[in-house]
């Protein structure tokens, strides 16, 4: 039997660096995108270290046409759908332009990548598609309406998906991690930063904090990048897999607590 091969996109950190690197360690053929030659560098160190190869390829997953090249070059397997970054903002702050290139980064481009790959499954009788969502896939909270509008359109068209191409022999699975050590902070503090004179500057603030105040419970990328694995390579996959201790928190209390008294909460902590 052929090895097979998965492409991770945004290999070059955090839950996709993880999980390129697991998936090597699985004994299957690990590519990873990356956006330019120094992050290439970064994934083969970290390969190194941890003694398996990874190979890269240069990829931005906005650009269609590269997107085309990619897929037809490697013919995957499998395809872990990961890359992806945050945004904190109010919705009152986020204009046309960013708003778009988000929703392309992280909606529009797995399913690109996703119609890409599914000829080549369906030929081969079998592939797996991994779509990495987020407990805020489920749940929604202020200055992450973008990020989860993202998120939450991602999870429905990852349903469609999932049923439409399960008689080729392909299976989709929707991973929904909750915090990890990755670079959420920088990302969170970049935010905050550039949007110093916004009137929710200060709710910013009081959400960088809370936000810090999650650490001891986050867990480490190898977590996603294990749970990733199986998913690719058990018999029965779960549908869904969700991720952390928080994520698993988050969303309980989301569905239990009366959406008027968590306003009200939501709005004391933030001073809004």
């Amino acid at each position: 039997m052929p090895t097979r091969t998965v492409l991770t996109t945004g290999a070059n950190s955090g839950l996709g660096l993880a999980t390129a690197l697991e998936v090597a360690k699985a004994g299957m053929r690990s590519i990873g995108s990356v956006r330019s030659a120094d992050k290439a560098k970064a994934v083969a160190a970290a390969a190194e270290e941890a003694g398996v190869e990874v190979e890269t390829v240069l990829l931005d997953v906005t650009d269609a046409i590269r997107c085309r090249e990619v897929i037809d070059e490697i013919q995957p397997w499998g395809l872990v759908n990961n890359a992806g970054y945050g945004l904190t903002a109010a919705i009152e702050d986020v204009d046309d332009d960013e708003a778009r290139a988000m929703l392309e980064t992280m909606v529009v481009a797995p399913m690109r990548l996703a119609r890409l790959a599914l000829p080549g499954m369906r030929t081969a009788g079998s592939g797996a598609i991994i779509n990495v969502s987020s407990v805020m896939g489920r749940i929604t909270v202020p200055f992450a309406g973008w990020y989860s509008g993202a998120k939450h359109a991602l999870e429905a068209l990852t349903d469609s998906l999932r049923v439409e191409v399960a008689g080729a022999g392909v299976r989709v699975v929707l991973v929904e991690p909750g915090g990890f050590r990755t670079n959420i902070w920088e990302d969170a503090q970049r935010d905050a930063d550039r949007r110093a004179d916004s009137r929710y500057a200060s709710a910013y603030r009081r959400s960088l904090m809370g936000l810090r105040l999650t650490e001891p419970v986050l867990g480490s990328p190898e977590q996603v990048g294990r749970v990733i694995v199986r998913s690719l390579t058990t018999r029965f996959p779960r549908a869904r897999v969700m991720v952390g201790v928080d994520a698993v928190a988050l969303t309980a209390v989301q569905q239990m607590t009366p959406t008027f008294l968590k306003d009200r909460v939501t709005r004391a902590g933030l001073g809004l």
